[in-house]
């Protein structure tokens, strides 16, 4: 059993590794900003350093008033993403910007995307989306962005496993349109929930393949596995009961995204509503800023002070593989933190191990990375309550200890 589990780990890692490498992963943030900007409290005075993911929560926390915001990925594909969204900002109207972010196409992009996008792009971005211009054209199936990269093909599939099911496709359906949390919950239990979870949707969701294109690594996924006597399928069930029976659905873009494969005027993030629109064009060009790099180079190439970090769940797979890795990043960041500064990040575990057992190196001494931050556990715990995608066990706020 060793040697065969052995084998399925490796075979996981080096799927999850191609994947990355060659790949746009997220083609829309995965993490409620609202939660965050409870958290973070952003001001003018505030330096931002957030994992770029998609770019949609950097443009978030611009909206939010923060001074700057930089926003740092390794995957230049993911660079490419939100520089794209910033020069859309930058020159085209309210309408054909939401045609592209919000409906995920555009008849006219690569009229567009020729005539004022693309020279506002850097290099490496020009050159991705020279060759990906295609994404936002839709289809008369209703294919566009969203259905894009690794993760928006694995809702393109869930989407249509729930048009090959009318009576599920047309019971979410009517639960994004209940009037209140009461009818929202009878209606899940009722016309949903017998429907969705079948020993099939189970295997899926459990598949290495599944979680690799949508950005879970292994080693979240065995955390998973230890924490939940049903598995991956047991707490993606657990998290999708809470969010239909604890949380309104009707401000819950994440999710409808997610199973329409668009977002609605209504229901979209806030650098989607027009209301935003034209301090987004002011906020995106003066605040936010994209680099493709690490964490760990990018605060080393940059002495300026950092007052808020938005560092995702990566620290789960980066702990794994590189606990020296880890270590480094964390002395990089309390190096580079301003006084007072907050710490935001997301886990598969509600105690992370490297909070424990990861030694760092601080004024010349060892100390365990518990030691040397101070959590917020009372409002970090207050908030995952309230978080909308709720797919993350732990939801951690800190920030350097005296």
């Amino acid at each position: 059993m060793k040697i065969i589990q052995a084998a399925a780990d490796r075979f996981h890692d080096a799927l999850f590794g191609a994947l990355y490498s060659r790949s746009l992963i997220y083609n829309a943030c995965w993490e409620d900003p609202a939660v965050d900007r409870a958290a973070l409290q952003l001001k003018s005075s505030d330096t931002v350093l957030v994992i770029t993911s998609a770019g949609c929560n950097a443009l978030d926390y611009a909206l939010a008033g923060a001074g700057r915001v930089h926003a740092v990925d390794a995957n230049h594909r993911q660079t490419a993403l939100l520089q794209l969204k910033l020069a859309a900002a930058a020159v085209l109207n309210y309408e054909d910007f939401f045609a592209l972010f919000g409906n995920g196409f555009h008849p006219r992009f690569g009229f567009l995307y020729r005539r004022g996008l693309r020279m506002l792009l850097a290099h490496d971005a020009r050159d991705f989306w020279d060759a990906h211009t295609h994404w936002f054209h839709g289809d008369a199936r209703g294919v566009g962005f969203y259905h894009r990269g690794l993760a928006g093909m694995v809702a393109k599939a869930f989407q249509g496993y729930f048009r090959l099911r009318p009576r599920l496709k047309y019971a979410l359906d009517e639960l994004f349109t209940a009037p209140d949390l009461p009818s929202q919950r009878a209606m899940y239990d009722r016309g949903v929930s017998p429907l969705l979870w079948r020993p099939g949707v189970n295997r899926v969701l459990s598949s290495t393949v599944t979680l690799s294109m949508l950005g879970v690594p292994r080693e979240q996924h065995a955390e998973v596995r230890r924490q939940h006597a049903g598995g991956v399928a047991g707490f993606v069930r657990e998290c999708v009961d809470y969010i239909a029976r604890e949380l309104p659905l009707a401000d819950n873009y994440f999710w409808q995204l997610y199973l329409r494969g668009r977002y609605t005027r209504d229901c979209c993030p806030e650098y989607l509503k027009a209301e935003n629109f034209e301090r987004l064009r002011i906020v995106a060009a003066q605040t936010v800023i994209p680099h493709t790099n690490t964490v760990t180079g990018f605060l080393r190439a940059h002495a300026e002070p950092i007052t808020r970090f938005v560092l995702l769940d990566h620290m789960d797979w980066l702990g794994a593989h590189d606990a020296a890795a880890l270590a480094e990043e964390w002395e990089m960041i309390l190096a580079r933190a301003a006084p007072a500064a907050k710490i935001l990040f997301r886990s598969a575990h509600v105690r992370p191990w490297f909070l424990e057992r990861l030694a760092i190196t601080v004024d010349g001494a060892q100390r365990p990375l518990r030691e040397v931050l101070r959590f917020d556990e009372t409002l970090a715990r207050r908030l995952h309550l309230r978080d909308r995608v709720h797919t993350y066990a732990g939801f951690h706020i800190a920030e350097a200890a005296a």
